[in-house]
């Protein structure tokens, strides 16, 4: 099985003033899923440090095979899940981002604003994903069977962990 982090990035949400629609949707997307199962939930401000602080430590940990964040990959000064992602990966998995982006043009000219980044730190693969519902369940059916093969992949190379933490 893959593990599974959610973090939506959401200042409003994160302050309870807002319900997390778009983590609502991709944890049941996963759930169909055979291949996956969700072991990590949380929704954070778009702040960049505490944003790169739970990347790291969802990596570092080895609590996620995939991390997979909503939201924060707009124009708004606010958006800062890209740089935070790139701040923290050590190599990036450039073709992720470009397919995504590729397959919602075909839906939509407004997919050429989008930031999202996703790449490898330590045994993980982050992915970025857009914060509305509808674009973030687009383009994880874009990548959701295609990633299977090269999780497993980085899981057959990862390093163990001293002490899994548990969420």
């Amino acid at each position: 099985m893959i593990k599974v982090a959610i973090v939506t990035l959401s200042d409003k949400g994160s302050r309870g003033e807002r319900i997390d629609i778009t983590g609502e949707k991709l944890k049941e997307m996963f759930a169909e899923h055979k291949s996956y199962e969700i072991v990590y939930y949380n929704m954070l401000p778009d702040t960049f440090d505490v944003i790169c602080e739970e990347l790291k430590m969802l990596a570092d940990n080895c609590i996620a095979d995939l991390i997979v964040t909503n939201g924060g990959t707009g124009f708004s000064k606010r958006d800062v899940t890209p740089e935070a992602t790139l701040a923290v990966i050590e190599r990036e998995a450039q073709g992720v981002a470009e397919y995504m982006r590729a397959k919602s043009f075909e839906i939509t000219a407004k997919a050429m604003l989008s930031r999202a980044r996703c790449g490898i730190r330590k045994g993980s693969l982050i992915v970025n994903l857009p914060g509305s519902p509808k674009g973030a369940t687009e383009n994880l059916g874009f990548i959701i069977d295609s990633l299977v093969h090269g999780i497993e992949i980085l899981k057959g190379e990862a390093v163990e962990c001293a002490t899994p933490m548990k969420k």
